[in-house]
């Protein structure tokens, strides 16, 4: 089975550079434990603590439907085969001309009529600057076109295999497990005041929606990310110092690993996973 380093198909906000801490902090964890993924996103987490825990039970939310572009991936294969076609020869990572951005509107148009489905997103990352995505025609029209067409096929062979795919909101799926034992819940929610557009929802990540979420680490065990850009770690610990009771710091006795990241020469953040195992 192959082991995947990052998502198979674009996705906003993976976690692949937690990857090989992920792996480091469960190396000693239970090897038939229940893990399960509340916000799965690109499924990536659930991937790798299959492939390091292939007894474990690994459950992954897919509340954006990302198993639905990995089923349509053939047939996006194709149609990048037909975005080719028509880009060849252009300058890579230019703007992509009038007269072909309108052809490749059309195909685009056409495919969506003929097939019912157009995984968007995917295409974004061949068709628009870098890290701008769209999930619908009318947006995709609006863009500027630039020529950074992948040159070759998407592979996704066995990518969830083993793992359970679920499509609920998170609440109801943590209920489920919370009282169980043996079970290590995966939090990786979008990121306070994230643009979501390109996740299920279409609205912000608002302060009330990130605070609720903290619900599902008191007194359980959990891997949860965030960044330094949300400053929800300060804010709990805040109030552990004015209230001077620990249990109101979902984050009190938790190990901290910090990567950094850069998006260009002026910003920068530091991605943050937060983690609390006892099993």
């Amino acid at each position: 089975m192959k082991n995947y380093t990052q998502s198979p198909l674009p996705f906003q906000g993976q976690k692949r550079k937690f990857l090989n801490h992920v792996k480091q902090v469960l190396t000693n964890s239970s090897e038939d434990a229940t893990y399960v993924d509340l916000f799965g996103g690109s499924g990536i987490l659930s991937h790798t603590v299959k492939q390091l825990k292939p007894n474990a039970k690994v459950i992954y939310n897919d509340y954006d439907d990302f198993s639905k572009r990995l089923a349509a991936v053939a047939q996006t294969n194709v149609l990048l085969d037909k975005i080719r076609a028509i880009t060849n020869g252009l300058p890579k990572d230019k703007l992509i001309p009038e007269v072909h951005k309108l052809k490749l509107l059309e195909l685009i148009k056409n495919e969506e009529c003929r097939l019912g489905y157009v995984d968007y997103i995917t295409l974004s990352s061949s068709l628009l600057f870098s890290a701008k995505y769209v999930t619908n025609y009318n947006d995709l029209a609006k863009q500027t076109f630039y020529n950074n067409v992948r040159q070759s096929n998407y592979v996704t062979d066995d990518y969830l295999a083993g793992v359970e795919i679920v499509h609920q909101d998170y609440k109801e799926l943590f209920d489920q497990y919370k009282d169980l034992d043996n079970v290590v819940f995966l939090v990786d929610p979008p990121y306070l005041s994230t643009d979501t557009s390109t996740y299920t929802s279409d609205k912000y990540w608002k302060l009330k929606d990130y605070l609720n979420v903290l619900d599902v680490l008191v007194g359980t065990n959990y891997l949860y990310f965030t960044s330094n850009k949300s400053q929800i770690i300060e804010l709990c610990q805040w109030m552990e110092d004015r209230t001077s009771i620990a249990e109101v710091n979902p984050f009190s006795g938790s190990t901290t690993v910090c990567v950094n990241t850069t998006l260009n020469h002026s910003a920068k953040y530091t991605d943050m996973m937060l983690y609390k195992l006892n099993l």
